[in-house]
Parts: C-alpha cells; sequence; structure tokens
C-alpha cells in the first residue's frame, strides 16, 4: 500500500474510531518482521510500546543510498502507525528521507489532536531513528 493510497482512505474517515480501525487494518498489512530482527539493536527508543526497525540499503542509479525498512510493535494501532510510516519514508534515497517532512503528514492526518502523548513520542521517535539511519547511509556513500 503507497502512502499516496493511505491518505487518501484517510481522509474518507471522518470519524476517529473508523480511523483507528483503519490504522489496525494498515498495520496487519506490514511486511513480516523475522523473529531474530525483534531484537535490541532494531529496538526503537523513546515508544511506549514495543517498536522494531530494521533499515536495509541499497544503492540508487546514481550511488545514491536507497532505503528501505521493516518494522513491528506489539500493539495493534502502533503497528498500524509503524506501517504508515515506512509506507511514507521506504523507497526513498537517503537524501529525500532526510529531507522529509513526516510531521507535517502526521498534522494533516489529525494525529496531533487524536494520538497519545505516548504515542506521538514513539511517532517522533520512529522519524528521529530513521533520518538518523538516512543520515549514517549517506555519509557512508
Amino acid at each position: 500500500m503507497t502512502i499516496d493510497e493511505i491518505i487518501e482512505n484517510f481522509e474518507f474517515l471522518d470519524d476517529w474510531d473508523d480511523r483507528y480501525r483503519y490504522l489496525i487494518e494498515i498495520g496487519r498489512t506490514l511486511a513480516p518482521l523475522p523473529e531474530e530482527d525483534h531484537s535490541e539493536a532494531n529496538k526503537v527508543r523513546g515508544c511506549a510500546s514495543q517498536v522494531w526497525l530494521k533499515t536495509s540499503i541499497e544503492p540508487g542509479a546514481d550511488g545514491e543510498p536507497v532505503m528501505h525498512f521493516l518494522g513491528d510493535s506489539d500493539a495493534h494501532i502502533v503497528r498500524g502507525l509503524v506501517a504508515l510510516t515506512l509506507a511514507f519514508f521506504s523507497g526513498r534515497t537517503a537524501r529525500d528521507v532526510i529531507g522529509a517532512d513526516a510531521q507535517a503528514l502526521f498534522r494533516s492526518l489529525g494525529f496531533e489532536q487524536h494520538l497519545t502523548p505516548q504515542r506521538s513520542n514513539g511517532l517522533r521517535s520512529m522519524v528521529e531513528r530513521i533520518k538518523h539511519d538516512a543520515t549514517r547511509a549517506l555519509a557512508a556513500a
């Protein structure tokens, strides 16, 4: 599922109970994270729920690193937030990841008003981790 499809579907849902159900639904579409990747090294710090993020990098056509992510969470809504975040970032070049404004996306979807502070902090932690990984990939290129 692409980020554009997710945004479009989200816009059709007026009620936040429906939006939460949709987040849970997209969380179920996440590619499985192998059990060995549920490790301390892949754990995202700053999340109230357990969140794991695995980063892989491949060279793009111009040699710039392209970022790919797998993730998981032990909480249904958070797993949906992981799926949304990975749809936004995965497949982009490291430079695009660093410049992407995920917070603007989250604001446009109404997360500021409807997510608990713990979930908002977890989203911020995921974005920081993704951007950190992209910065390291770009520096290594």
